[in-house]
């Protein structure tokens, strides 16, 4: 059994975003220029739908480059939870951009199969998908490692709208050699109808991901099942309440309520919440830790808009 990978520092994470988010820029400028060659040469609706995806990966993967380093920002005095929902934004950007591509696409696409037309200049065609489909998985491949590791959902975002690119440029492959080679003009219009709609498929996958980080939602349930272990490592800790998590770019958030002796004294139970944040720290190097001590069986309710809400 492999050991597990260590967790990262805001500054790797950074690191690791940084270079995966340039090579999204390059990748995505160079599918442009040879795309552009291969339509102008052929005329293929595939083709072309394809060259129009890669044009808005180049701004997608743009405002992914500039959201992952804003959102590393530290926080300052408008900002005191930092910048991580930058990327947030930076995803339902991504998806807004991705669904406007499948849509425009679908309908060049229905054009091309009312009134097919025979495409030029196949081979070029062929082969420059050929050359995408490769660039493409190799993009994939470096941003699922960053993924892994980093849980930034604008990398994800962006290896989303990439990997609906690859389903795409293999359907514009088939397209282009089965109108070029073989004389079904037809399917060139469909297999730009198939890349549209798999276009918005993956949009809306990216806008479900972005309203995660948008609306606050938990942590899965293994990470928050592990901070709640970490928590309470201690035998002196005899129990947390109002557990609350949540992500936020390259950012963890976490607040919660421990419980302790009646009869602790403050200053002992001040350590003991500094040796449950270190533990935390040690697993989430990325975490903002909140928390607030509990006479246990002693302690009055809180108050506030939350107060009632137990979502241990």
């Amino acid at each position: 059994m492999s050991a597990p990978t260590p967790a990262l520092t805001a500054a790797e994470s950074l690191k690791l975003t940084r270079r995966v988010t340039t090579l999204s820029v390059g990748c995505a400028t160079v599918l442009i220029a040879i795309k552009g060659v291969a339509w102008i040469a052929g005329g293929s609706v595939a083709m072309l739908a394809s060259l129009a995806d890669s044009g808005l990966d180049l701004v997608a993967s743009l405002v992914t480059f500039f959201a992952v380093r804003y959102a590393a920002a530290p926080p300052d005095a408008e900002h005191r939870f930092g910048h991580g929902k930058a990327e947030a934004f930076s995803s339902l950007t991504q998806g807004g951009l991705v669904f406007a591509s499948g849509a425009l696409i679908g309908q060049e696409a229905i054009k091309s199969l009312l009134h097919p037309k025979p495409i030029a200049a196949e081979g070029l065609g062929v082969g420059v998908m050929v050359v995408s489909i490769l660039l493409t998985l190799a993009l994939i491949r470096a941003q699922s490692e960053v993924t892994k590791r980093t849980r930034s959902v604008a990398v994800s975002g962006d290896k989303a709208h990439y990997a609906a690119d690859l389903a795409a440029n293999a359907v514009s492959l088939v397209g282009i050699a089965a109108a070029g080679f073989l004389g079904l003009t037809w399917v060139d219009g469909a297999a730009g109808l198939l890349i549209a709609a798999w276009l918005i498929w993956g949009a809306i996958g990216v806008f479900r991901e972005a309203s995660h980080q948008l609306m606050d939602r938990e942590l899965p349930d293994e990470d928050r099942a592990r901070i709640l272990d970490l928590l309470t490592a201690d035998p002196r800790v005899m129990g947390v309440h109002q557990l609350r998590t949540r992500a936020s770019g390259p950012f963890v958030h976490v607040q919660a309520h421990m419980d302790f002796d009646a009869e602790t004294p403050l200053a002992l139970a001040h350590t003991l919440m500094v040796e449950a944040e270190t533990r935390v720290l040690e697993a989430f190097p990325t975490a903002d830790i909140l928390l607030h001590p509990d006479p246990r069986g002693v302690a009055e309710p809180h108050a506030g808009a939350f107060s009632e809400v137990e979502p241990l």
